[in-house]
């Protein structure tokens, strides 16, 4: 797993982003992110590493229970209550073009769609293929932990054929899974998406694109951009 540190790369600005693709504010909250770095002037110098983030692990790959039903349960609530958040969301979705179709969306176990994304990393792929799971799960109603979907979408994203079986035929990066879960525990990540800039600065729940935007060049400017007299985040030039 790469280090959260960014000392040791002081030209380039590191934003961890932690996140489960079953999450619709997740799917928000990165979209927003991505139009967020589409209006910042060095989004070519940012780099966004996903970190898994599993809401349910305990939930088998296809699970049966409504998913109203198995919200309401977990939350203490009513299924009224989840259905009118539910098209509150949605409403949000259609701001920014994201289709929300909770009426097909099936809860179901994430791990295996997270260790695809870690082997996707490795490839510069992973916010492609992140984007293609959440949609797949919210706007086509697709089972995440289905490998024939993790297949498909892998495909789509760029990855290799034989990179994606040795992942789903095995469990390479479960431990990297863990280690993520892990590191949201120890910074008392409690819900996501959870947004870490440059290691240090923390912010939790969907922002808006326009506060993203403050906190990217704020950040910037405080621990990337050269100060006076060729002084930077790394020191001073003669």
């Amino acid at each position: 797993m790469t280090s959260i540190d960014t000392a040791t790369n002081p030209s380039r600005l590191r934003i961890d982003v932690w996140s489960d693709v079953v999450c619709p504010w997740c799917y928000l909250g990165i979209t927003y992110l991505e139009q967020a770095l589409e209006q910042f002037d060095n989004a070519d110098r940012v780099d966004v590493v996903l970190r898994s983030f599993q809401l349910d692990p305990d939930v088998p790959v296809h699970d049966d229970v409504p998913l109203v039903t198995r919200l309401a349960r977990k939350y203490g609530t009513t299924e009224d209550q989840i259905s009118r958040s539910q098209e509150q969301i949605r409403a949000r979705g259609v701001d920014v073009g994201i289709d929300f179709r909770f009426d097909l969306t099936a809860r179901g176990n994430t791990m295996d769609a997270h260790r695809l994304l870690h082997r996707a990393e490795r490839f510069g792929s992973a916010r492609d293929l992140k984007q293609r799971l959440f949609r797949a799960y919210f706007t086509e109603g697709e089972v995440v932990g289905d490998h024939d979907l993790l297949r498909r979408v892998g495909l789509e994203a760029g990855l290799d054929a034989a990179e994606v079986d040795e992942v789903l035929e095995g469990d390479v990066h479960q431990d990297d899974v863990l280690e993520d879960r892990l590191e949201a525990r120890r910074r008392g990540i409690t819900g996501v998406p959870y947004f870490l800039f440059d290691g240090d600065l923390g912010l939790g729940g969907a922002q808006p694109v326009d506060r993203l935007v403050r906190v990217l060049n704020a950040v910037w400017d405080e621990r990337i951009a050269p100060g006076p007299q060729g002084c930077g985040p790394g020191g001073c030039e003669a």
